[in-house]
């Protein structure tokens, strides 16, 4: 049976990775796979959630960088107009936000105070099911992009 989760997401954008250097500094973790996360009492009543920037798919790790350096630099070559490590759109698809220990909230409060903590409203929001989304990822090693798949669960265009 599908476990449904409510998320929010954002298309990866220069105006949303400055928005996350700004307002919540460094990822608390960071992946080789390329993903970054945020855990953060932004939900109403303070509920924790889990703030993800995907990776594209078949992320590669710009040269010289390491694992917790990428997201530092990318942020801040991008709000200070310099050349970032790698394009953009070779490094994150989107940011998705959940709850992060699978506490029960509705899809719109959620969005409203995931847009309301992070300064941008998202492009979209709903309830996915994160097993099929993950299962593909892992079958592909990592040649599917997670954000487009969150974003056709959606009923949105990925792009």
């Amino acid at each position: 049976m599908a476990r449904l989760v409510p998320t929010a997401l954002w298309r990866a954008r220069p105006e949303v990775i400055i928005a996350l250097d700004d307002r919540f500094g460094e990822p608390v973790d960071a992946y080789v796979n390329g993903s970054q996360v945020w855990l953060r009492e932004d939900g109403p009543a303070e509920l924790t959630l889990e703030w993800r920037l995907h990776p594209v798919a078949e992320y590669e790790r710009p040269p010289g960088l390491g694992t917790y350096e990428v997201f530092s630099a990318a942020s801040l070559a991008l709000a200070t107009g310099a050349d970032p490590p790698a394009p953009l759109q070779r490094l994150w698809d989107g940011l998705e936000v959940f709850p992060a220990y699978g506490d029960d909230i509705e899809p719109q409060p959620l969005a409203a105070a995931a847009g309301e903590a992070l300064g941008i409203e998202p492009d979209a929001f709903g309830l996915v099911d994160h097993d099929p989304i993950s299962d593909e990822w892992e079958r592909t090693r990592g040649r599917v992009s997670i954000v487009d798949n969150l974003f056709r669960q959606l009923g949105s265009r990925p792009g």
